[in-house]
């Protein structure tokens, strides 16, 4: 039995982890940790989790992390960096569903999240936790950087013409949408129901921090560089992400349908749909699947990919689990099969 610690469990993400841990036949959750809610039980704090847990978060401070195997940093970026030079040296392994370990270029970080990084010497050896891609990596990493939802979505999605050296890498468009879970559970006015409710927005034209993770990540499966036009958009539902993704073919003639068949072919949380399909937000909720379908569209020359994934659970928490999963020797679906939610 893995025995897990979650610090910052009161947030979206922190109580995804708690959702899908209920069920994980292989953890068990030992100690959760909110320096504001400390003294505080789970199952007051979240009443969707009573009969599931009998645990009090804790003070950071206070929190025996490093008696865990695995510990989940579900936290504002800097968080995990500050304390992970003393787990590891405790025998513990990090998920990180921050940006603390994600880009590899500690000036990178400083620039796009404005602190330096406490501990570089540690990014050369965080795996960048997509499994699809960094399998093996993962199953040896002593500390995992989960990834942005944005990011999973986007990269899945060109990920197949991006290796077969199909699309001209330098017109490469990322038109994604979003839900508001995506901002976190905080109070803020753009958030709050009038506002974000019967309307519809893009935000962070000038630069988002996902872009940088994205074309890193990209970057590494490509043959040439990687130039990338990434808009977000906010919508007026609760989770959810759909990405719309644009290239140039080099190559009109190719079967995109039959490319990514073969490149997703046995993988349990991408679905690459028939040729033909629009996939929807709602057709993955509080799943850990990915949906993905690829056009042509008429008389053009570009590749068209549709993908939607639940920012919470693919774009979060699940893929952490995931992650787990196969840093401890784990069946990859272990805990994470339940179907969508549907309506």
């Amino acid at each position: 039995m893995i025995t897990v610690g979650i610090v910052g469990g009161t947030g979206y993400t922190g109580v995804e982890l708690l959702r899908l841990l209920a069920q994980h036949p292989e953890a068990r959750v030992r100690a959760i940790t909110s320096r504001k809610d400390a003294g505080t039980s789970v199952a007051r704090m979240f009443p969707s989790l009573r009969g599931h847990y009998d645990l009090t978060f804790s003070d950071p401070q206070d929190a025996d992390l490093r008696g865990c195997d695995a510990v989940f940093f579900a936290t504002p970026h800097g968080v995990a960096m500050a304390q992970a030079r003393e787990l590891v040296a405790a025998g513990a392994r990090i998920i990180d569903l921050a940006a603390d370990f994600r880009l590899q270029d500690a000036a990178q970080f400083e620039r796009w999240y404005k602190m330096p990084h406490a501990c570089p010497e540690l990014l050369a050896e965080a795996a960048y936790g997509i499994p699809e891609v960094n399998r093996e990596a993962i199953r040896k990493a002593r500390i995992v950087a989960n990834p942005g939802c944005y990011p999973t979505a986007v990269q899945l999605g060109f990920l197949p013409l991006v290796e077969a050296g199909l699309i001209d890498t330098r017109y490469m468009i990322a038109d994604c949408k979003s839900g508001v879970s995506g901002a976190g559970r905080k109070a803020e006015l753009s958030l709050a129901f009038a506002e974000a409710s019967d309307n519809f927005a893009a935000y962070a034209v000038g630069g988002h921090r996902h872009l940088p993770e994205i074309v890193q990540g990209l970057n590494r499966a490509s043959r040439d560089a990687v130039r990338l036009t990434f808009t977000p958009h906010l919508t007026p539902i609760i989770r959810g992400i759909l990405a719309t993704l644009y290239a140039p073919l080099k190559n009109t003639a190719i079967d995109l349908q039959a490319v990514f068949e073969k490149r997703y072919a046995g993988e349990p949380f991408v679905d690459v749909m028939p040729a033909g399909s629009l996939p929807e937000t709602r057709s993955v909720r509080a799943s850990n699947v990915l949906r993905i379908a690829v056009h042509r569209p008429p008389d053009s020359d570009l590749a068209l990919v549709i993908a939607v994934l639940d920012n919470l659970v693919k774009g979060a928490a699940g893929q952490a689990i995931q992650n787990m999963n196969l840093m401890f020797g784990l069946p990859e679906t272990a805990g994470l099969m339940s179907p969508p939610v549907l309506p």
